[in-house]
């Protein structure tokens, strides 16, 4: 028993690490580990990884507000568009035409890869000033700044094409609700990839959204049953612990780095998308 609690303790904290230095929650490591490993419930293991993106969106988010990492404004804007895609998701649920979706979905986040690959190559990793002005995001007053502690200078940063990355945000919330999945790669890849905005604010503006998204989640599971204490307890421990840690890394490391850890995880959830969309796998 205690061997197990150690065990989770550990998964959790490189699940942490992961999910605040790319935005994305550490359910790509814990969801696998808990079904095929533990031989847990698919149900069970979701519940679970919800719990642990609150755990990963909590430690993360103190860190990059003390770091004035996160984007706030931008962070709230787009939550409203998840927020209204999860909703609609969930009620066309058992509706709306999965497999299609599953390979449209899957299909975006390996052009993003194709998309990252080509900004390591262009800017060599390096973040850009963004000098193009957006109406709407000087009036929503979506820009924003953030020092870097590798290039040791204040970044100015201005949003761009904000009804886009609105309405992939309203995908993302789609593909979440309807299709069960977590939605945090597509967060970050909105906004680096459709708004521009550099990698590291996108990354800790994820991690905050999708705090506010699994929060509502994570009631619904509550109720029905189906969060495991012994289970989910000891690895939001160590989910939280990782994600302290992970968001003092992440502030460190060249965005060029980041976007070579997140790009096979692109790609693995990309292709995984696409080929169960076929049927290929369940």
């Amino acid at each position: 028993m205690l061997s197990q609690i150690g065990i989770l303790l550990v998964v959790g904290l490189l699940a942490g690490v992961l999910g605040s230095i790319l935005g994305i929650g550490g359910g790509i490591i814990l969801t696998p580990y808990l079904t095929l490993i533990m031989g847990l419930d698919i149900k069970y293991a979701i519940a679970t990884s919800i719990v642990c993106v609150i755990a990963t969106s909590s430690g993360a988010t103190i860190a990059y507000l003390k770091d004035d990492m996160l984007n706030l404004r931008v962070a709230m804007f787009l939550e409203i568009a998840t927020t209204i895609g999860a909703i609609v998701g969930a009620l066309l649920s058992g509706v709306a035409p999965t497999g299609f979706l599953f390979v449209l979905f899957g299909s975006f986040l390996l052009f993003s890869v194709l998309n990252m690959i080509q900004k390591i190559r262009s800017k060599s990793g390096e973040e850009a000033v963004q000098v193009a002005n957006d109406p709407l995001a000087e009036k929503l007053k979506l820009n924003g700044s953030y020092y870097d502690k590798v290039l040791n200078k204040k970044i100015d940063y201005q949003v761009e094409k904000v009804p886009g990355g609105f309405a992939m945000m309203l995908g993302a919330g789609l593909a979440s609700g309807l299709l069960g999945i977590g939605s945090g790669v597509f967060k970050v890849t909105a906004m680096d990839t459709i708004m521009k905005m550099p990698m590291k604010p996108s990354s800790a503006t994820s991690n905050l959204m999708m705090g506010v998204t699994a929060a509502a989640s994570a009631m619904v599971y509550f109720f029905n049953g189906t969060i495991l204490p012994e289970i989910a307890a000891p690895v939001a421990l160590g989910v939280l612990a990782g994600a302290t840690i992970g968001s003092r890394i992440m502030t460190r490391l060249k965005p060029i780095v980041i976007r070579m850890i997140f790009i096979p995880i692109l790609l693995f959830m990309g292709l995984q998308m696409v080929l169960r969309g076929f049927g290929v796998i369940m």
